[in-house]
């Protein structure tokens, strides 16, 4: 009889396509990945996978086991929700996955209010650019950019933030606009809608720096290095920014919760997403 553990992580490897991404996701090293791989390999009796020095590939054998299991592993999950919904009470670990920028700056600052509501729920917060599987438990609830479509999840817009254009107040100062340069995504964010936006407003200027990372930009920013399109979250705040006002219609970017529907009525995992949704509220002016 083939060990569990040994076809879960089989399943990581053959669904990630390579031992250290499949490790990254189940949260061990790669070696543990081998192993256990080797190990359900000796149970049945069958090699699995072709190994070479960089790449792991499934053998014919493999991708046969590797669609038997697959069913075993959502069922696996199927009953980790739902004993997790058989939970009563306000307590327990809720994880949270969101954009990393986001999570730092607009969800953390803001935890100890749950906190003080709620001191019997631990929070997991993960800032990750990927799409956490809720289905597959990397996340309980999870915030994105984008409208979710997967299958089973309960779905709800929660708020939205808009975008400027900033820089550090003495490069305004100094450069007249037909001088600008500009702070960007690298290919990987080209088609997001911020840079598509920044993309009409920069037109034959020079980009100086492009990076994948939001905080990248805004630091290269407040150092006057050239104007960056940034999240009036993260711009409006910072003293060391200043708003530049372009004639270009503003973008926004919607913020979308999901959860697993069968997590939804969990009490802990309802009073996150209700914090998470009171995170975009304004401030009352009362």
């Amino acid at each position: 009889m083939a060990d569990w553990e040994d076809i879960r992580h089989f399943v990581a490897l053959a669904r990630e396509g390579t031992l250290s991404a499949a490790a990254r996701r189940l949260g061990v090293d790669h070696a543990t990945v081998a192993r256990r791989v080797a190990a359900l390999e000796t149970a049945t009796g069958l090699k699995l996978v072709d190994r070479r020095a960089r790449t792991t590939t499934l053998t014919e054998e493999g991708k046969r086991i590797a669609a038997v299991a697959a069913p075993m592993e959502e069922a696996a999950f199927a009953l980790d929700r739902t004993a997790q919904a058989a939970q009563p009470g306000l307590d327990g670990e809720v994880s949270i996955s969101a954009p990393p920028n986001f999570a730092s700056s607009v969800i953390a600052p803001q935890l100890v209010r749950l906190r003080n509501q709620h001191p019997g729920i631990r929070l997991k917060l993960i800032g990750e650019k990927r799409r956490a599987s809720l289905s597959r438990r990397e996340a309980d609830v999870a915030l994105r950019l984008q409208r979710p479509l997967e299958a089973g999840l309960f779905v709800r817009r929660i708020g939205s933030f808009g975008f400027s254009l900033y820089g550090s107040p003495a490069y305004l100062e100094k450069n007249p606009p037909h001088a600008f340069a500009f702070i960007g995504y690298d290919i990987s964010m080209a088609e997001s809608p911020q840079e598509v936006w920044l993309g009409t407003i920069i037109g034959d200027r020079e980009v100086v720096l492009r990076t994948n990372d939001l905080e990248t930009q805004a630091a290269a920013a407040r150092s006057g290095l050239g104007l960056a399109a940034l999240p009036h979250y993260l711009g409006d705040g910072d003293p060391r920014l200043q708003r530049h006002v372009v004639t270009q219609k503003p973008v926004t970017r919607d913020v979308w919760l999901a959860v697993h529907r069968d997590l939804r009525q969990v009490p802990a995992v309802r009073a996150v997403m209700e914090f998470l949704a009171s995170c975009l509220k304004p401030p009352s002016t009362s």
